[in-house]
């Protein structure tokens, strides 16, 4: 019996590791699911007029803002699943009181990109919005031809001169000038900690077929 303790031991401390990391991850699950339903409440929830003060702490709040495009904008490179690649839509926006903002008004297919968009008063519905688009893999803007691959609002506001706040538009009253709203969702946050607890429960499953296997070659060099 001696030659099969380590094993043995090793087996079980193994799989207890492995089964717990796994079962973490379902709790994590859970967690995240339960985030996910309260932003989605969030969202969805009646919109308030444009705070005088805004900070990332509100974000999805549903805003609804009334206000004037000035005619600058920012090209983020987008799709849909309808129309394939184009732009979302990032424009200057000049609000009733007077404030700078960030309003992403929506999506364009490539060939609406080079349409003239002058300055059009809209009341728009949406969400305040900080997105983390960008990655390490992420292109820096190509300025010259106006063409962003992610949106940073930070930047965004530093490059049309207004204050570090992006309301992602839901619904649009006036002429839209052919900007199709994406409104702010849940798809893009990833939950994946269901896959990643059938992995470790997979792994565990292995190490106790190879401490089985251990013990059983062995069990035959005994004889």
């Amino acid at each position: 019996m001696r030659r099969y303790l380590f094993p043995l031991i090793l087996g079980i401390a193994g799989c207890a590791v492995l089964i717990y990391l796994g079962l973490w991850q379902l709790d994590r699950r859970d967690w995240k699911e339960a985030q996910l339903d309260q932003i989605t409440a969030g969202i969805q929830a009646d919109p308030v007029p444009l705070p005088a003060e805004i900070d990332p702490s509100m974000k999805y709040l549903p805003v609804t803002v009334t206000g004037t495009t000035t005619g600058a904008e920012i090209d983020v490179l987008s799709h849909t699943r309808e129309q394939g690649a184009g732009y979302q839509i990032v424009s200057r926006f000049i609000t009733d009181d007077g404030r700078a903002i960030l309003l992403d008004r929506g999506f364009v297919p490539q060939e609406a990109r080079r349409l003239d968009r002058p300055p059009v008063r809209l009341q728009v519905t949406g969400n305040l919005h900080w997105p983390q688009d960008a990655s390490s893999s992420t292109p820096a803007p190509n300025l010259d031809e106006n063409i962003w691959f992610a949106r940073d609002v930070d930047a965004m506001a530093l490059a049309l001169d207004t204050l570090p706040v992006l309301v992602v538009a839901s619904f649009v009253t006036g002429d839209a000038q052919g900007a199709e709203p994406i409104p702010v969702a849940i798809a893009g946050i990833p939950n994946n900690h269901l896959s990643y607890a059938v992995q470790w429960f997979l792994i565990a499953a292995t190490w106790a077929v190879m401490t089985l296997a251990l013990i059983w070659r062995i069990r035959q060099r005994s004889y």
